[in-house]
Parts: C-alpha cells; sequence; structure tokens
C-alpha cells in the first residue's frame, strides 16, 4: 500500500459501506468512525480505554475517546489529511480484534468466568 492509498479520504457513503461489510459494530458518525462499547462499570471502562490507548500509541494514530461510567465511546479521524482514511480503518480493525479476543477452549488460560458479574464487555448490549 502506498502512501497515498493510507492518506485516501473516504467519502462517507462509501466508509458506511466499508464498515457494514468489514466492521460491523462501528458506524460514521460527525465525519469519524465510532464505536460504542458498554461495559461493566468505571473500572472496566478505564481497563478498555487503557488498552486502546496502548494499541493507539503502538500505531501513532490516536483516537478520541470519551469515558463515562459504564461506556467507552471510540473516534477515529485521521488529522493530516482531515477525514477518514484508511489509517482509521487499520487501527479499528485491531481495536475490534483485541476487545473480541478471547481465549479458546482447552487453551492454558481459562478466560473471564461466566458468571455475569464477572463480565468485563457487555456485548449483547454494544452499540455502534
Amino acid at each position: 500500500m502506498t502512501a497515498s492509498d493510507r492518506l485516501r479520504i473516504y467519502e462517507e457513503a462509501e466508509a458506511t459501506a466499508r464498515l457494514a461489510a468489514e466492521l460491523p459494530r462501528w458506524e460514521v458518525a460527525d465525519g469519524h468512525l465510532r464505536r460504542l462499547f458498554r461495559v461493566q462499570g468505571w473500572k472496566s471502562a478505564l481497563l478498555l480505554a487503557g488498552a486502546i490507548g496502548h494499541l493507539a500509541e503502538q500505531a501513532w494514530h490516536h483516537p478520541e475517546l470519551r469515558l463515562a461510567w459504564g461506556r467507552v465511546e471510540v473516534r477515529l479521524r485521521t488529522h493530516d489529511p482531515d477525514g477518514i482514511t484508511e489509517r482509521d480503518f487499520a487501527l479499528a480493525r485491531r481495536i475490534e480484534a483485541a476487545v473480541a479476543w478471547r481465549p479458546g477452549k482447552g487453551e492454558a488460560l481459562e478466560g473471564t468466568p461466566g458468571d455475569p458479574r464477572f463480565a468485563y464487555i457487555r456485548e449483547e448490549e454494544a452499540e455502534g
């Protein structure tokens, strides 16, 4: 992928269609790629924001994060050029993969217990 491909600005309709195909929990809102995560409370919101922050720093592409009790909103838009670019889609895919990861059956890691009290991300209520 060339530098011009990475920085090509997507029109809203084109970005919306691509999200529907690749990242269905994301949407285009106010010129940004947007995803709202519902979580179990403040601690979970901070943990998720920290994970997203780590990915963003490694990618050197920084989203807007809005945190509140029980929710984290992620908004992606490339600052230079000013619009939605391939960089935004790439980071959205990384965020989605990190949040969706769970240990597989039979692995050494057990994963979060099935008890709803220990749920981290409330996927059944995820928006975006």
